[in-house]
């Protein structure tokens, strides 16, 4: 059962595309060094040509340097408030991001002041997605460098009426009802990763230049850019390096809070993956790990971490502890 909304005109939802969402905006900062650094320390990216005396910034940072941090942007145009206004009224009072697009047209180097332009560039028709009906609006952002175009980011949100459960019985989820895990995502790129997977092996990609080992699987390296790499068969040990425990969203297929884990392994390589075998709120960082795999349906196999309980209070009583998403895209794509 859908919450009760009101059908907005087609025609008066196009009428705000091609109108402007933010007009000569300015970065906060220009291109610098520390924040390029700051993002290849997060990301694992030892690439050098992000270093040294004539640094680029990696591609996908186009965004960071439009961000306009805890006090915004000025410049921000009427017409995206007006439109969500419009939304909200008519009950598609909820919002999620579902993707961002980016182009790349010249590479950014320190010093390079940033400006930007955005736009309104669609506004979907009403659509039923498994999260509730509404409409897709996409925004364009032009990003300039000293005047001239370095890349186009597209960020695309669903503005919706969430979807009801009805009332009784039935909302009681039992465990053969609960709904499957999201499946993994393949593709030819980490197809080989899905089949160890399959056959209890964690598989991780190891470049034929310059021997770096990678994870998520990619189609070239990060490191030397080599496309040419093999596999090594993971030993299974690992630490906790990072979590977070989840409480929001709520889907079927999970029981929250649940504590989502960033896993390093013994080769080098980190992994998302659940930590199981201990309450989500008795996960440390630095508590060793060991890979085993879990079914959550018939045709799925995930890789997961058992914890090192060993004087861990209340290990073993929650079993799965409600189960990760992360695993489900561990094998990563290009």
């Amino acid at each position: 059962m859908q919450a009760a909304v009101r059908d907005i005109e087609y025609e008066e939802l196009r009428a705000f595309e091609g109108r402007a969402a933010a007009e000569a905006g300015r970065g906060k900062d220009p291109v610098n060094a520390p924040m390029i650094r700051h993002w290849c320390e997060a990301m694992g990216d030892s690439n050098p040509a992000y270093a040294g005396a004539d640094p680029v910034a990696p591609a996908t940072m186009l965004q960071v340097w439009t961000m306009g941090g805890l006090s915004g942007h000025d410049g921000r145009s009427s017409a995206y408030d007006e439109l969500f206004a419009l939304l909200d009224g008519a009950g598609y009072t909820s919002v999620v991001a579902t993707d961002c697009e980016q182009e790349y047209v010249r590479a950014l180097r320190p010093g390079d002041e940033i400006t930007f332009d955005a736009v309104i560039e669609s506004v979907s028709e009403r659509k039923t997605t498994k999260l509730g009906t509404g409409h897709f609006v996409t925004t364009r952002m032009d990003i300039h460098a000293g005047g001239a175009l370095a890349g186009t980011h597209r960020f695309r949100i669903l503005k919706y009426a969430p979807a009801q459960r009805k009332p009784g019985p039935q909302a009681e989820a039992k465990p053969e009802s609960k709904g499957k895990r999201p499946r993994p995502v393949v593709n030819r790129d980490n197809a080989e990763f899905w089949e160890g997977v399959a056959g209890h092996r964690l598989l991780i990609q190891r470049c034929g230049g310059c021997g770096t080992p990678r994870f998520p699987w990619l189609p070239g390296c990060n490191a030397c850019g080599s496309p040419e790499w093999d596999t090594v068969e993971a030993s299974g040990a690992g630490t906790v390096y990072s979590y977070v425990v989840m409480h929001h969203p709520p889907f079927p297929a999970f029981d929250p809070p649940y504590a989502v884990g960033l896993v390093e392994l013994a080769e080098g390589v980190r992994i998302v993956s659940n930590v199981v075998g201990v309450p989500y709120d008795k996960v440390r960082i630095g508590m060793p790990v060991r890979l085993e795999f879990l079914r959550v349906d018939a045709d799925v196999e995930l890789p997961v971490f058992r914890a090192d309980v060993g004087g861990v209070e209340g290990a073993d009583s929650v079993g799965d502890v409600g189960g990760a998403g992360g695993a489900g895209d561990a094998g990563g794509g290009g």
